[in-house]
């Protein structure tokens, strides 16, 4: 079954040197038994998924070497046949103000190579120990900056076809795993464990030692209660300003989840009877 690539038909380039091509292509990947093409987003169930096709895949064997997927990103990306004949295909979305808390709260917070790679970005203008999850938003709203990185560029970006057999959403991934099984010919494995990711759903949560927003606090300060065991709600990183200032930056990505999902898996779902964000 042929299928529309979304950017080939935009360039009269070859079609390797179209660089949106080539980026959603690069992150579409191959389950080899069945064919299925999976678009691969970061901070989306992106390891659990690349972990679950590199078992099918037969590159490792169990968790003892979860840790290949990370230096294998692109090991399994389809082909320019492999995408135009994929019996079924696939992405995973994400509501953009979870995905960008997250991506705070694990790679900002956590002083990761992405962390650094932006303070160089921003020529070490960074306070690597006041920045707060305001200073971030503000850091990466500029266009160059919000494309500079995989863990926090627009979901659009990633998709290789006008459109998929399915959407499925990580807010309801739980669901979905049957039926990814099923359509993709995988196993869905779960790698939060092996990759530390479960840490910070399974902190301790308090409103209570968090009062209101937390959009000001220090990573320093976030540290330490991290340390502590304590972590903040995606929530309470967000004020009236940052929910609409990251809803500009990652519009397209919010019509594209409401158009799949409508807008009652978002963390700020707006109200049709308002037209507001609450």
């Amino acid at each position: 079954m042929g299928r529309q690539l979304r950017h080939s038909g935009a360039s009269v380039m070859p079609l390797t040197a179209n660089s949106a091509h080539g980026f959603a292509a690069a992150h579409a990947l191959v389950a080899y038994d069945s064919g299925s093409v999976y678009s691969f987003i970061p901070k989306n169930g992106c390891s659990t998924m690349r972990y679950s096709l590199a078992l099918a895949n037969g590159c490792i064997s169990g968790p003892e070497q979860w840790s290949w997927i990370h230096a294998n990103n692109h090991t399994f990306q389809a082909t320019l046949r492999e995408l135009v004949t994929a019996p079924f295909s696939f992405v995973i979305l994400r509501c953009p103000h979870r995905r960008l808390a997250s991506c705070f709260l694990d790679k900002i917070l956590g002083r990761t190579q992405e962390f650094w790679a932006l303070h160089r970005l921003k020529r070490d203008t960074l306070d690597p120990d006041g920045l707060s999850f305001r200073d971030f938003v503000g850091a990466i709203s500029d266009a160059p900056t919000l494309r500079a990185n995989i863990h926090w560029r627009p979901q659009v970006d990633f998709l290789v076809y006008e459109d998929y057999d399915a959407y499925y959403s990580l807010e309801g991934f739980v669901q979905a795993v049957p039926e990814i099984e099923n359509r993709a010919g995988i196993s869905v494995h779960d790698a939060r464990e092996l990759t530390g990711h479960a840490t910070r759903q399974t902190a301790k949560q308090s409103p209570v030692t968090l009062p209101g927003t937390c959009a000001d606090i220090p990573i320093h300060e976030l540290a330490a209660l991290r340390r502590e065991g304590q972590m903040p709600r995606d929530a309470d990183l967000y004020d009236a300003a940052l929910i609409e200032q990251v809803a500009r930056l990652y519009a397209e990505d919010i019509v594209l989840y409401d158009q799949k999902f409508g807008n009652g898996g978002r963390l700020f779902p707006i109200s049709p009877e308002a037209g507001q964000t609450p």
